[in-house]
């Protein structure tokens, strides 16, 4: 049998092997998981973007 994955829980960095048994992975636990939602919900956590169209490049009227 081999070895399960070890990864860090994205919050609390503590490690956590990936396997069935851990229903919160890759966090360590429920109360972790929330956190990091919480940190999506309320946008502390963003995806960058550099934005490709200037005003008015859309087609839109001025």
């Amino acid at each position: 049998m081999t070895e399960p994955t070890i990864v860090k829980c994205p919050t609390c960095k503590v490690d956590v092997a990936w396997t069935k048994a851990q229903k919160y992975r890759p966090f360590c636990s429920h109360r972790c998981q929330q956190i990091d939602f919480g940190d999506w919900a309320t946008e502390s956590y963003s995806i960058p973007v550099d934005p490709t169209f200037e005003d008015g490049q859309l087609g839109e009227d001025d």
